[in-house]
């Protein structure tokens, strides 16, 4: 991939760069946050130490996934950024769509095609002295995926073929200018502006599921989509509940 085409490619202005190898792109950002001027995408074209959500792992292979992540300020700093997982798991999921690749989200932050998981976003933080804070946005897209790897994954997971055999920076354009429109929308209106979409693209609207927290179920009914602050909606036996994003797994029951 290169940097300079992906920037002419995007209509973002956001600056990028592309690395053969690193540990984590979001490690990386994360680390040069303070010194960070200006929002910036970092691609590498291999993480050999990629992170999921609650310290899971992230397996990748070179030339088989997109592994990402942009670096972006709010001025108002951790105020008002509930539900920005969700928000960007909407960019990702539009933009794929406009792509050709419908696909669907699962809460709070998976991208589902057929059922499996196709995509992951891990959001990180850092507050700045002056009240702002740099939010880390990391993704990771499976394009072909090969058996020895879902193997070792030790699940069945999606993959994008077609995708795989597009122009590689003008995918990363694509992705880029989604999530940067998103993320300008977010700063502006907040989750609000997105939970309407979200729920058009929820994968379990109307299905019976449980809610798990260290592999013990919390709660279990009719899930029902997603409030304006991206509380997921669940309708049990005893009325709905709001269930705040957290350490949580969402398995179907049927």
């Amino acid at each position: 991939m290169n940097a300079e085409r992906i920037v002419q490619l995007s209509r973002a202005g956001v600056a990028v760069e592309v690395v053969a190898q690193t540990g984590s792109t979001n490690a990386d950002l994360l680390a040069r946050a303070p010194q960070l001027a200006a929002p910036v995408l970092l691609v590498a074209e291999h993480q050999t130490a990629g992170r999921g959500r609650a310290g899971r792992s992230w397996l990748s292979e070179p030339g088989n996934s997109l592994t990402f992540s942009l670096a972006w300020r709010f001025a108002d700093g951790l105020r008002g950024l509930a539900g920005l997982p969700l928000a960007i798991g909407v960019a990702l999921a539009e933009t794929l769509g406009r792509l050709g690749q419908p696909v669907q989200l699962k809460w709070p932050n998976d991208v589902l095609k057929d059922g499996d998981k196709l995509a992951g976003i891990l959001v990180e933080t850092q507050a700045l002295p002056d009240g702002a804070a740099w939010t880390i946005v990391g993704i990771g897209l499976n394009l072909v995926m090969p058996d020895a790897l879902e193997e070792k994954i030790g699940r069945s997971v999606a993959a994008m073929p077609w995708l795989a055999r597009m122009d590689r920076d003008a995918l990363l354009a694509a992705l880029l200018d989604g999530l940067a429109d998103a993320l300008s929308l977010f700063a502006r209106q907040g989750f609000a502006a997105f939970a309407a979409r979200w729920n058009v693209l929820h994968a379990w609207q109307g299905r019976p599921v449980v809610l798990l927290d260290r592999g013990e179920i919390q709660h279990e009914g009719l899930a029902a989509g997603v409030d304006d602050t991206g509380r997921l909606l669940l309708d049990t036996a005893g009325g709905r509940i709001a269930i705040v994003a957290g350490d949580v797994s969402l398995r179907t029951r049927d």
